[in-house]
């Protein structure tokens, strides 16, 4: 069996990349007539690289039952709805996507700090803690 010190995170760089692009795109095309933006659901995406979703626990008969289903990558690739849609048929409101791309990068800077702090645990293992 094989141990992956990283965990999921190696994952979700990976799929946080593949959402700034996205993003980068809809911020890109913000003034492009008929454009149409579109966002990555990371938790389905991540759902379906991690073979799975997370299940809520029902402890007691009332509980209702977790219906999640896993997805893949391109189906967790959505179109963004606007809340005030252009007349040129662009939906990218530039505010909202500048806010998805700084809150994904944090999510991304999250994950590349756990794998630098596993990578020097790592590193002074081997040099036997010295």
């Amino acid at each position: 069996m094989e141990i992956n010190p990283f965990g999921n995170h190696a994952k979700a760089l990976a799929l946080r990349a593949q959402r700034n692009e996205v993003l980068a795109n809809n911020i890109a095309n913000a003034d492009t007539p008929g454009y149409k933006a579109r966002d990555l659901d990371f938790k389905a995406a991540m759902a379906n690289e991690t073979g799975g979703t997370l299940r809520m626990t029902t402890t007691r008969a009332g509980h209702i039952a977790d219906s999640a289903t896993p997805m893949d990558t391109h189906s967790a690739l959505k179109w963004r709805v606007p809340t005030q849609p252009s007349v040129d048929g662009n939906t990218v409101e530039s505010d909202v996507e500048q806010a998805a791309y700084a809150e994904n990068v944090v999510g991304y800077q999250a994950s590349l700090a756990f794998i630098n702090r596993k990578i020097s645990g790592i590193q002074n293992a081997i040099r036997g803690g010295k």
